[in-house]
């Protein structure tokens, strides 16, 4: 059987796991999925994913998605992305608070580093 490979770290190998922890709205989720040998990433898998949406929504604490579209500007010679007031508030963001930026596969991930 072929080794899969980290996509966050790409130096890892994804184990199988049976105690990732989700929690949304305060409630606590168990599920089983991949876990990266070298950066702890976390992979749900598909079905363990669609039961805890199924089961969140059920208790009203899914929140609907948020797909927002921006348009990419330039300051200096870097690309810039605004992000929305609305979304500001709601995530407590800072200027000056650092950020945790990943590329995984052609979507770019933006966390908070704290």
């Amino acid at each position: 059987m072929k080794r899969k490979i980290c996509p966050v770290c790409e130096k890892g190998n994804l184990l199988e796991a049976d105690n990732i922890v989700s929690e949304i709205g305060g409630y606590i989720f168990i599920e089983s999925g991949e876990r990266c040998s070298n950066c702890g990433e976390e992979f749900i898998n598909e079905k363990d994913s669609q039961r805890t949406i199924e089961i969140a929504r059920k208790l009203g604490i899914w929140p609907a998605p948020l797909k927002l579209y921006r348009t990419l500007s330039k300051s200096g010679g870097t690309l810039v992305l605004r992000i929305p007031t609305d979304l500001e508030r709601q995530m407590n963001l800072h200027t000056g608070e650092e950020v945790i930026i990943t590329k995984v596969g052609n979507k770019i991930v933006i966390e908070l580093k704290s």
